[in-house]
């Protein structure tokens, strides 16, 4: 578990679905310019930084081969890094085809599954956020295909130029790979992933549950001492959560 105590006056960020490369590279650079902003902005006060996963809309990483572009964001948390400033990756259903360039690259730990975190004392459980819960039905079956090692060794003998424009007209046109099929609010009772977190309380207390992929920025309290927020994203949102020490806010970016 790790476990951060925060100086004074330095915040933990935390934020998710930036989809890079999505619907193309022209429409998909003013966002990618916008985090990178972001990130300029958060580097002054930040004790750590949770990426929590789609950041891009579609990454794999061949042996030699990662996909083109991202030079702006990748080279921005390559500066944070090698500042000192712990930044963690989490996958998403977009990204989770990673293998090490984060690591080896930039210095950044990459997690495939919900982590536990302590700031001060306060628990958190954190995480991309896909496939959990009793919904997400198709995407879970998906996935089973996407995690398959023998899907993903076939995958990898596709020439990379013909492997990343079909995995992009897949991710883009393909609901239940896109995620767009259900972005709106379903009410509490309804959203799963405030099911799983009312699960995991039954069991073991946390202050805060934090996850991403459904794209809308959503505060739910699920006790007098737990709460659950979902981070939005940096399509339509702009939105991040900052944690001061005490209290764990929604914000948005304006730039």
């Amino acid at each position: 578990m790790q476990a951060i105590q925060l100086p004074k006056n330095k915040n933990v960020y935390f934020a998710s679905d930036n989809h890079l490369g999505a619907p193309n590279t022209r429409d998909s650079l003013p966002r990618e310019k916008k985090f990178v902003a972001w990130l300029d902005t958060v580097k002054s006060d930040a004790a750590a930084i949770f990426l929590m996963g789609d950041l891009f809309d579609f990454w794999f990483e061949y042996k030699t081969v990662v996909p083109k572009g991202f030079t702006r964001v990748l080279g921005k948390l390559a500066e944070l890094s090698d500042a000192g400033i712990p930044i963690t990756f989490f996958v998403g259903n977009h990204d989770l085809w990673m293998n090490g360039y984060f690591e080896e690259e930039l210095g950044i730990p990459v997690y495939h599954a919900p982590q536990e975190l302590v700031i001060n004392d306060k628990k958190f459980l954190i995480g991309h956020g896909d496939g959990l819960g009793p919904g997400d039905k198709g995407f879970k079956r998906m996935k089973k295909v996407f995690v398959n090692p023998i899907a993903k060794w076939f995958f990898r003998w596709l020439h990379p130029d013909l492997g990343v424009r079909l995995a992009q007209h897949l991710s883009i046109n393909n609901k239940i790979i896109s995620g767009d099929s259900d972005i709106t609010f379903l009410g509490e009772d309804k959203e799963w992933l405030v099911q799983y977190c009312k699960r995991k309380l039954q069991t073991q207390h946390y202050d805060h549950f934090i996850f991403g992929h459904r794209h809308l920025p959503i505060e739910i309290k699920l006790n007098e001492n737990s709460r659950y927020t979902n981070l939005g994203d940096w399509i339509s949102y702009f939105t991040y959560a900052v944690f001061d020490g005490e209290s764990l806010k929604l914000e948005k970016f304006e730039n």
